[in-house]
């Protein structure tokens, strides 16, 4: 293909993700650079039967001018990224001398905002893609093998948890799990404790919100690795049987190396989605014993002292996690293409 040709086939892609994509990261970028403008105050002198007093009140008016003139706010450079509510350097080191050992250390690290949530995402994460890829992958396999005629309605229940919208999905295993519901009655009677509360537990409530994130992602797994298995070339398999290779041997050998690049992409899309896991924090009411960085880019955003350097900053640093845990599957991926090319 001619350059020119190259070049006005990628341009309007090119404009799209410039648009769409670069500058929205930019100007975020830029925001987080910036911290909101201090409320003017002024003192008035208020006078009564009995004397004349000062007070102090906020000059609303001097605020919204001072507001107008820098919408961005006052420039904080790189403060941002190392206050309390982010990267808090100066605190893990004034606790890094205080504990006595690390587990001290890492309870101490867990009352800051940002290391409290980073500890939940990369946990969700990496506990939540495995046993999707694994569960879908299973689930694919057992309704590939099934009769033709139970295929389908197979099919439908499997992909029921995509039909619901996230967040149903999550206030309804929410409901379910409560005292009162049929899951939490169920293991009240079953651990005979009346007071256990799946709620009220931090252990109990991130397996929750990790069960619900496998039920929710797995039916995606699913049927990309379902379409997978209806290009399994024949040969291969009948080869492996007259070998004398077991059903277990044929997927391992067989199945799952002809299945691995859409693995691969499984895994993107699961690792971008769960370090982005916000909606089943909010269904649960789990903000007590888990926050996520999404949430706590929302948590900054709402109310009327919407704080927009520090959820900007937040979102800096979301982008940065999603690239760093990318960033492995992404040079397996180009070593794969480079080997296949040569």
């Amino acid at each position: 293909m001619k350059h020119r040709t190259f070049f006005w086939f990628i341009l309007p892609s090119a404009l799209a993700m410039t648009l769409f994509i670069a500058l929205p990261v930019v100007s975020v970028f830029i925001q987080s650079l910036h911290v909101e403008h201090e409320q003017v105050l002024r003192t008035v002198e208020n006078c009564g039967p009995f004397g004349c007093t000062e007070e102090t009140v906020i000059d609303r008016a001097a605020t919204a001018e001072l507001r107008d003139a820098k919408p961005l706010g006052r420039f904080a450079g790189l403060s941002n990224y190392t206050d309390r509510n982010h990267l808090a350097f100066s605190e893990l080191s004034d606790m890094w001398d205080q504990s006595d050992s690390l587990s001290d250390f890492t309870r101490r690290a867990m009352t800051l905002p940002f290391w409290r949530a980073l500890s939940f995402t990369l946990t969700f994460t990496f506990v939540v893609t495995p046993l999707v890829l694994a569960l879908g992958l299973a689930i694919a396999l057992g309704v590939n093998s099934l009769p033709r005629m139970f295929r389908g309605p197979t099919i439908f229940v499997s992909l029921l948890p995509m039909i619901v919208t996230p967040l149903i999905g999550s206030l309804i295993l929410f409901w379910m799990v409560d005292s009162r519901g049929v899951l939490g009655a169920a293991l009240q009677t079953l651990m005979n404790d009346p007071t256990l509360s799946l709620k009220a537990s931090p252990a109990l409530t991130w397996v929750m919100l990790m069960v619900y994130g496998v039920w929710s992602s797995a039916p995606f797994a699913f049927i990309v690795f379902y379409a997978g298995l209806q290009t399994v070339p024949e040969e291969p398999l009948e080869a492996a049987m007259i070998d004398g290779a077991s059903r277990w041997q044929s997927i391992r050998y067989v199945v799952i190396p002809h299945l691995m690049p859409l693995a691969i992409f499984i895994t993107l899309m699961q690792l971008m989605d769960n370090f982005r896991v916000f909606e089943p924090i909010v269904g649960f009411q789990a903000q007590a014993n888990a926050t996520s960085l999404s949430y706590n880019i929302f948590n900054y955003l709402r109310g009327d002292a919407a704080q927009f350097g520090a959820a900007a900053t937040t979102s800096m640093l979301t982008i940065l996690g999603i690239v760093v845990l990318l960033t492995p599957v992404l040079i397996r991926t180009w070593r794969d293409f480079n080997r296949k090319g040569h």
